[in-house]
């Protein structure tokens, strides 16, 4: 082969090789990255120590970091509504229903993913679809055991409002958690019933910001009892019991809007540039190993997905015949607007 020909083969031989290693190195869809190279952003409104091991749990199987906005649920719902499509989280979590609700009325969530969907069974998430349950809480009655006998305890969560327990139950108005037990009041009752057991609850209860500290006043005997989520006191006993050991549940059952479960929520924003990694952080959360957190944890939330048993130091949630409330259906704003009118807020 003389010297003209051998220069032209060596280039045709080097611009194949080019291109094979070209393709190769070309990723299937030039528009995505490798987990390695992928951040996504929650906006979470869950408690921080248990989102924190989730997401540990998830960047170690999937090596997908996670960048966490901690607030609360009305804190966070609104700041996404007001950022609109211009919103840089991807996932929403938070406590409970009805800020998921607003976000998802403002029209800003995308699907959850079909696995995290499967993963939910149909009474863990809104019958819109657009958002899953991660976990759930239980509403009941913390008492005073040395003040009230299991005789003496409300029948029903409405019962509050009758004169015989006025200054002797207490609550905490202005936190999401109660918000969302009277947006499933609303539900179940109607909106003048309501109304009127709210203004007979500010005659009748003592307010106190946060759940922990209504369980406390009732430890102290300050009140006789308090509506309140089942976890605060399982969380306080797992520790030294200081601020529950003279305290009960009630479990009111018999689908009492004081069995209300409320289901926590996780959602993907329409904004996100990185929808399949969220889908697959909710997939996780949802998953066996997600949902095993909940289990073995101390967060004391009951599991909601891929069949994974509660924590067994919990009551079932099979066992408290707690009402049907499609968690699509909860307004928020109606609620506060219905306790403001009411002086509660």
């Amino acid at each position: 082969m003389n010297r003209r020909l051998r220069v032209l083969a060596a280039a045709a031989a080097a611009t194949v090789t080019a291109l094979a290693l070209t393709a190769c190195s070309a990723p299937a869809d030039s528009g995505s990255a490798g987990p390695e190279d992928q951040t996504i952003t929650v906006y979470n409104a869950q408690h921080e120590s248990l989102t924190k091991e989730w997401i540990d749990a998830f960047t170690a199987e999937t090596g997908i970091k996670v960048q966490v906005r901690n607030g609360d649920d009305t804190e966070m719902s609104n700041q996404i509504i007001q950022e609109g499509d211009r919103s840089p989280a991807d996932v929403f979590l938070t406590e409970n229903s009805p800020s998921m609700t607003a976000v998802e009325k403002a029209g800003l969530f995308a699907s959850p993913g079909a696995e995290a969907l499967k993963n939910v069974p149909a009474e863990f998430r809104p019958s819109t679809e657009k958002w899953v349950g991660i976990a759930a809480r239980s509403t009941v009655f913390a008492y005073n055991t040395g003040k009230l006998t299991e005789a003496d305890l409300p029948k029903s969560m409405m019962d509050l409002a009758d004169s015989a327990w006025k200054g002797r139950w207490a609550t905490s108005p202005s936190g999401a958690d109660f918000q969302a037990i009277v947006s499933a009041m609303v539900q179940l009752k109607g909106a003048d019933a309501t109304e009127a057991w709210l203004k007979a609850m500010k005659t009748n209860s003592v307010a106190y910001k946060g759940n922990s500290t209504a369980m406390k006043a009732v430890n102290a005997g300050e009140v006789d009892g308090a509506i309140i989520y089942h976890y605060y006191w399982f969380g306080d006993q797992a520790q030294t019991g200081e601020n529950s050991d003279n305290v009960a549940l009630h479990y009111f059952k018999n689908q009492d809007p004081g069995a209300f479960v409320s289901i926590s929520g996780g959602g993907v924003l329409k904004s996100s540039k990185h929808q399949e990694a969220a889908q697959k952080f909710l997939a996780f959360v949802t998953g066996v190993k997600g949902q095993e957190v909940l289990e073995n944890g101390t967060s004391f939330e009951y599991t909601v997905g891929s069949d994974v048993p509660a924590n067994k130091q919990l009551v079932p949630l099979s066992e408290l015949d707690a009402p049907e409330v499609d968690p699509s259906t909860l307004n928020s704003k109606q609620v506060t607007d219905l306790m403001t009118q009411a002086g509660l807020l």
